[in-house]
């Protein structure tokens, strides 16, 4: 999903497609309702993989304990087409992490916040902190790239409207997906020198940035966002089936009752967290 990714993300990870889902009727011999059916990305830390070692995974594990269920998982990629074929097919009732009121689910109310950050080595002084930094019109610059139209994320968007486009490599977010975690190469394109710097989305970065043999610095942009439509701030939270209220108010209830888990849960990941957030303008 593009917002994710951030970003997605994950986020820079929005919505794919213009089309809208309404609730879908478990199917005849679907799971007893004990059990908290959670669609995710099978190859996609730090949010989640098969071997549950996200901090999806760790929040998915939370909510259940919590409600007194058990986790049962769909795994498919998030790519276009995820929701069509897990939440909307009925395969499953949770998406642990989309933006906060994607219109192709019922979200709860945001858990979490984070931003777009800039990842350099830690030998490069000062930090870069702004998108009008004007190191950025000589440095080497990674961004990603999203779907096979290659849209842009919104601080390779900012860097355009700035004339700050030669000098910037895209990677696409999806990747070798034979590969663990393929959003992680934009990250590995630092260490190795293949760029000077890169605009990541915030957990992505906070989470690889630190697993990287050569020290690396990550460091939040300044800015929430580059105008109307370009924010670098997006509020994260959980999606169920549109209509599916029932289910939406528990995850909200319990999301609530344990925020103090969820937080650190949340910062053992490296998760880069916006505790105050204001419109982007």
């Amino acid at each position: 999903m593009r917002h994710r990714m951030a970003v997605l993300i994950v986020i820079a990870a929005a919505g794919s497609t213009a089309l809208a889902y309404g609730a879908l009727p478990r199917r005849p011999g679907a799971p007893a309702p004990h059990l908290l059916r959670v669609c995710s990305d099978p190859n996609n830390l730090p949010f989640s993989n098969r071997a549950e070692q996200g901090f999806e995974n760790r929040l998915a594990d939370l909510l259940a304990t919590e409600l007194g269920m058990e986790v049962r998982y769909t795994w498919w990629a998030q790519r276009r087409g995820f929701v069509r074929n897990t939440l909307a097919a009925g395969q499953c009732d949770l998406i642990a992490g989309v933006p906060a009121g994607y219109e192709l689910v019922a979200t709860t109310a945001p858990y979490y916040r984070s931003t777009y950050v800039f990842v350099t080595r830690r030998d490069l002084t000062p930090p870069i902190e702004s998108i009008d930094d004007p190191r950025l019109h000589r440095l080497r610059i990674g961004v990603h790239l999203i779907g096979d139209d290659y849209a842009a994320p919104p601080p390779a968007t900012a860097l355009a409207r700035r004339g700050i486009v030669r000098n910037v490599k895209g990677y696409s977010i999806y990747g070798d997906y034979r590969e663990p975690n393929p959003p992680a190469r934009l990250v590995d394109a630092v260490a190795k020198g293949e760029v000077d710097v890169a605009l990541a989305w915030g957990p992505l970065a906070g989470y690889f940035g630190g697993r990287e043999e050569v020290p690396l610095r990550v460091t939040p942009m300044r800015e929430r966002g580059d105008g109307p439509g370009v924010p670098f701030v997006f509020a994260i939270a959980m999606g169920v089936r549109s209509g599916d209220t029932a289910l939406g108010r528990r995850i909200d209830a319990a999301l609530d009752r344990r925020r103090g888990e969820v937080r650190r849960i949340l910062e053992r990941y490296g998760v880069p967290l916006v505790t105050e957030i204001r419109e982007a303008t």
